[in-house]
């Protein structure tokens, strides 16, 4: 096997990708948490089944195993105000970042974007732990969309 390359030209690497920005929100005991997804995608259709990845020192993975959900909501083109707050990079922290919207429900419990250009709702059914990283499968059990345009990240900044 070749050797591995470095954590940094991973990001790199996968930045070379255009995604739509999401953040992922869950409410546990302490009230609302949220984190900007690197990866949320489809598992299956049927069942109807997303994936997110979750760095396991990140905060809101104990919101999501306590709410037993999460939704992702896909931020409108603008909002990079939003994609800030969640990924870190602003001055909110904790549940305070969620004052950067206006927030709902759909099914679940998981605050749901108002704005967003679409939101998938999930019911935790599966964790998977491999190398720092959690993977949370959520069965689809509600979703709503909007005709807004995505925010979409690649090779680092927003388009």
């Amino acid at each position: 096997m070749d050797s591995e390359i470095d954590p940094k030209t991973f990001w790199k690497a996968i930045g070379c990708r255009a995604i739509g920005v999401a953040v992922v929100t869950a409410k546990g005991t302490d009230g609302p948490a949220g984190f900007l997804a690197l990866s949320a995608t489809h598992l299956s259709a049927s069942p109807p089944m997303m994936l997110v990845s979750i760095g396991v020192t990140t905060s809101a993975l104990a919101a999501v195993k306590q709410g037993n959900h999460y939704a992702i909501n896909y931020v409108p083109k603008g909002r990079d105000d939003l994609a800030k707050e969640f990924g870190g990079g602003g001055q909110l922290k904790g549940a305070d970042r969620f004052k950067a919207g206006d927030w709902a429900t759909l099914k679940t419990g998981a605050p749901t974007l108002v704005d967003a250009v679409g939101v998938i709702d999930c019911q935790l059914e599966e964790m998977i732990e491999r190398h720092g990283t959690v993977i949370a499968l959520g069965r689809v059990v509600g979703y709503s969309a909007s005709t807004k345009d995505p925010l979409i990240s690649f090779r680092g900044g927003y388009l």
